[in-house]
């Protein structure tokens, strides 16, 4: 089966409906249509405000009425990324791939929610989820979602793309400093001795020499990471969580997390760094290439504000691995304020990460 499936990005000094228009016919042009059967579009928060306007622009330019996306705080595709300024990108589906409601569907169901539409009992379905949070970067405000070219009061959405397999990864960019731990001492969101020893004790004394010699501890780079299994082996099956560390107390030599955690946890302490960004999106894609029996034919994309060109020094690098990976493939993708990724206990609201879903289109019949 012939697939069609195209991209294209566009920004601009002012959220215009005609740029929506603009860029779902330049996708359309890029995939040698005239109609789309579905778009995937993503607009940046600047559109918010008359979200259902430039949704109606992206329908009529498409000729169709399934058209679904979110508002994020920056866009990209694999030509460029836009953060800062009014962008727009779209995803067109003109031959072999269709989005489509996720009943009883077993493929990767794209997920995409404001944070307080995100609930456990949501998150908990069976079938696995890929996704991102709906937010405006700045104040956490709920974004807009929409599905069938309408925005919705349901604030989430869940779709399938008929005619194709997936598969997702995820890139978690941290390096780990030290063996399992076992938190001897916590007091809610405090821990306070890890291995009978002051617990920032434990912290600083792993820390790079790089980090250790600064002012101040870089809280925004550093997690604790929450062991859920008790096998040896358990860091490196990733059978953890990941828990940033929101502040720390030099004179009872604390730390402080973003989450309670009780008395003989056992942990251990990591730090966020570009380097391990690109080497877990370089496994992440190893791992993604050895699950599809194929090349892929499209790819969807989430990162964290914390991940992309601010996290590696005014470029994204986990998106640049991926372009050199699949070098003409149609990729789409937000960054927001936190991903939604299937994990060893289930579904859950990860962040810092690189959510990568992969897809390879239906050949004669098979996937």
């Amino acid at each position: 089966m012939v697939l069609a499936v195209a991209t294209a990005l566009a920004s601009a000094n002012k959220a215009d409906a005609e740029v929506v228009t603009g860029v779902v016919c330049e996708a359309l042009q890029n995939a040698g249509a005239e109609i789309a059967q579905s778009v995937l579009l993503f607009l940046t928060e600047d559109f918010a405000r008359h979200a259902q306007v430039a949704v109606t622009a992206a329908s009529r330019a498409g000729n169709c009425l399934q058209v679904i996306g979110c508002s994020a705080p920056g866009v990209f595709t694999e030509r460029d990324w836009v953060l800062d300024r009014p962008g727009v990108a779209a995803m067109v589906f003109a031959a072999g791939v269709s989005i489509g409601a996720a009943n009883g569907a077993h493929e990767p169901v794209l997920s995409l929610s404001t944070p307080a539409a995100a609930t456990a009992s949501w998150l908990a379905a069976r079938r696995q989820r890929f996704g991102m949070l709906s937010s405006s970067g700045s104040t956490q405000k709920a974004g807009k979602i929409w599905v069938h070219a309408k925005t919705t009061a349901d604030n989430r959405l869940d779709a399938v793309f008929h005619g194709a397999n997936g598969a997702i990864g995820v890139s978690r960019g941290v390096r780990i400093l030290t063996p399992a731990l076992e938190a001897t001492h916590c007091d809610g969101y405090d821990v306070l001795r890890i291995n009978g020893y002051p617990a920032l004790n434990t912290l600083i004394r792993e820390l790079p020499l790089e980090l250790r010699d600064l002012p101040q501890l870089p809280v925004h780079q550093l997690c604790a990471g929450i062991i859920e299994d008790e096998s040896e082996d358990a860091i490196a099956r990733c059978r953890y969580t990941l828990v940033p560390l929101i502040g720390a107390n030099s004179d009872e030599r604390s730390v402080t997390l973003a989450a309670k955690i009780a008395p003989s946890t056992r942990m251990f302490w990591a730090v966020r760094s570009p380097l391990a960004g690109e080497r877990d999106t370089r496994v992440m894609l190893d791992e993604l290439d050895s699950t599809l029996p194929g090349a892929p034919d499209f790819g969807i994309m989430f990162s964290c504000m914390g991940r992309g060109p601010y996290f590696y020094d005014g470029a994204d690098r986990d998106l640049e691995l991926v372009r050199s990976r699949y070098p003409r493939m149609p990729l789409i993708g937000a960054y927001g304020s936190g991903e939604i990724a299937p994990q060893f206990d289930g579904n859950k609201i990860i962040h810092n990460c690189a959510v990568l879903s992969l897809f390879r289109g239906a050949r004669n019949g098979n996937v």
